[in-house]
């Protein structure tokens, strides 16, 4: 009795599965209207200043990130394709497999996912992603991006602080 006492413990708190399928769908799906109103109310290359050191600037990426493979003459659409989807699948296992107490690493994974769909999506039905979020400081611009990317980042950085976290703490490979 006292075992499943204390596996309930470690495991309260954890959102849990259909949080973490919900918080990737939730990005996706901002990731996808974003796109339908830049895409709809913007000028491709024409600047909309937000604020100083923000646009909304609309383009198109046929190729991954920073435009790699941008002009490669259009196979990359379905490389990449064939990647994101292969991602998402193995993203969408490892959460299925993510032991209960590791909540910071099923967040991550959650935005990466819910990243990766969102840009799988764009890739497989146009064969390239719809960008619209500049940040700049005077002349330097940085690469326009969309939220699907922010996700990924900010997931990935999660990902990272995980590892250092678990470092700390001593624990390695994610066992508690």
């Amino acid at each position: 009795m006292s075992d499943t006492t204390t596996s309930v413990n470690e495991d309260s708190g954890h959102p849990g599965l259909p949080v973490l399928f919900t918080l990737a769908g939730i990005v996706a799906v901002t990731d996808r209207v974003t796109k339908v109103l830049c895409n709809a109310n913007l000028v491709e290359g024409m600047p909309v200043t937000v604020f100083p050191g923000f646009d909304l600037l609309l383009g198109y990426n046929a190729g991954a990130a920073f435009s790699f493979l941008n002009d490669a003459g259009g196979w990359q659409r379905w490389f990449l394709t064939a990647i994101s989807a292969s991602i998402s699948v193995a993203l969408s296992v490892w959460l299925v497999k993510l032991p209960r107490f590791q909540r910071l690493l099923g967040f991550a994974l959650a935005l990466i996912l819910g990243g990766a769909l969102g840009n799988l999506y764009d890739r497989a039905l146009t064969g390239y992603v719809i960008d619209f979020i500049s940040v700049y400081y005077e002349d330097y611009r940085f690469a326009t991006f969309n939220i699907a990317d922010a996700a990924i980042s900010v997931g990935a950085a999660l990902m990272v602080l995980d590892m250092v976290m678990d470092d700390r703490s001593g624990k390695s490979g994610g066992n508690a």
